[in-house]
């Protein structure tokens, strides 16, 4: 495969010859390539094709890949009134080349310029702006730029069809099942009707107004090219040409009438559904009017129980952060992560301790755990021992047991602590609330 590459910015412009994803040589061009095409030059055998290149102002046939002929074209007169135009636009100016063009208004009196370009942005001139005023900035490469009403839609290479207001607004996307391939505008003027038809490459023609997916017509081949408008004594003929090289003509029905199709796009059919609304009690009638006379002094009231439960929060929460009372550490230097679980029936309970060191990279050594509890109601062997070394990401279960010394099935809460050494103030802790004891109950 023969490819005319543009180079970073347009500015080293190359011919690429490529076999599989490989590229196997790479000739230095004198401008940008606009087309490229195989010929036969010779009657004899092997007859091996030649390869023509239109580059700048001359024609460039390589033979075996390497030059062989240069052909200059002759310079022709520009038309005037061509000339004259691109005198009187010659001012106005874009950051990269433009792909596309839309264009709305009258040039002597008041017009907007859209273009898509090579760089994946959409910007927007006026006439007394010599740049851009506005820019519409695209996650992918446009295929195709239509104006429909006040809306900008665009086609791009995610497979997607954008709309954008002319200030660079997105309003809406529809995704398309299969890659656009050709874009162009549907205009029936008996009913004032404007659409934008998309050729597809999974062979399908698909005609949105916004993103109402009116109708999608199946044809044999993929579409490179549309055209909708009069065709001898028919004012609504869409003529195609497809991939192979196939002509298809369809002639609108003249009372045929678009309908908005389901499916994929717009809202469910059950927002149109009636709800059955119950009627109006007359408890509500008198809420209602309380809530109208009183309005505002029940925001008022609302608004201060608001402000109080915030203010409540902050302060249990700046209470937990100074004594530690969260089961997760507050700073980032000790980033530990602590949960308890208590199994058994009683009069023994295991209790485990899981302990994490959430840090990315960072070990964590020589913390100490302590358990605070009633020594009228509990006893542990372990109250106190060392953590070994924490490593990021893991968990560590600490286990130890306890024993209920009451017989009157109390319960009580014991506080784990977790300390480094050498400090006094704990750097996380929790709270276990210990069950009561089914043990006694059963003998």
């Amino acid at each position: 495969m023969v490819v005319g590459d543009l180079g970073p910015g347009g500015q080293q412009p190359r011919l690429k010859v490529l076999k599989g994803p490989l590229v196997m040589t790479e000739s230095p061009l004198p401008a940008l390539p606009a087309a490229a095409a195989t010929f036969l030059m010779e009657q004899h055998e092997p007859r091996t094709p030649a390869l023509a290149l239109a580059s700048g102002p001359c024609v460039y046939v390589y033979k075996n890949l390497r030059p062989y002929f240069k052909f200059s074209l002759p310079q022709l007169p520009p038309n005037p009134l061509e000339q004259d135009l691109w005198n009187q636009a010659k001012e106005m100016s874009l950051p990269s080349v433009p792909v596309f063009l839309e264009v709305s208004g009258q040039f002597d009196v008041e017009f907007r310029l859209a273009a898509a370009c090579r760089n994946g942005n959409i910007y927007i001139l006026r006439r007394d702006s010599k740049h851009p005023k506005y820019c519409i900035e695209l996650s992918a490469q446009p295929v195709g730029l239509i104006r429909v009403h006040k809306v900008l839609v665009v086609g791009s290479t995610q497979d997607s069809l954008h709309g954008f207001t002319h200030k660079g607004k997105k309003l809406w996307t529809v995704q398309m099942p299969a890659a656009i391939l050709t874009m162009n505008l549907l205009e029936q003027h008996s009913r004032g009707l404007q659409a934008v038809m998309a050729g597809l490459a999974n062979g399908e023609v698909r005609i949105y107004r916004d993103k109402a997916l009116l109708n999608v017509i199946h044809t044999p081949d993929a579409v490179t090219s549309l055209c909708f408008g009069r065709y001898g004594r028919e004012d609504n003929t869409l003529i195609m040409t497809t991939r192979g090289g196939g002509l298809i003509i369809k002639i609108l029905k003249r009372t045929a009438v678009f309908v908005e199709g389901g499916g994929e796009v717009g809202p469910p059919p059950a927002q149109a559904m009636k709800l059955n609304v119950p009627r109006k009690t007359r408890l509500y009638v008198d809420q209602t009017l309380r809530e109208r006379e009183a309005g505002t002094a029940m925001h008022r009231a609302f608004q201060t129980d608001l402000y109080l439960l915030r203010l409540r929060a902050a302060r249990a929460y700046l209470q937990a952060l100074e004594s530690s009372l969260s089961p997760v550490s507050a700073t980032a230097r000790e980033p530990l992560k602590l949960h308890a679980v208590v199994q058994g029936l009683g009069p023994t309970f295991k209790l485990t301790l899981h302990l994490q060191n959430t840090s990315t990279a960072r070990p964590v050594l020589g913390l100490l755990v302590c358990c605070l509890y009633n020594e009228a109601l509990y006893s542990l062997p372990r109250a106190f021992f060392k953590v070994p070394l924490l490593v990021p990401g893991f968990n560590y279960p600490l286990e130890t047991f306890v024993e209920s010394l009451s017989n009157k099935g109390i319960s009580d809460i014991i506080k784990v602590l977790v300390l480094r050494e050498g400090q006094s103030a704990p750097l996380l802790s929790a709270h276990v609330n210990m069950p009561g004891n089914e043990g006694l109950a059963a003998a």
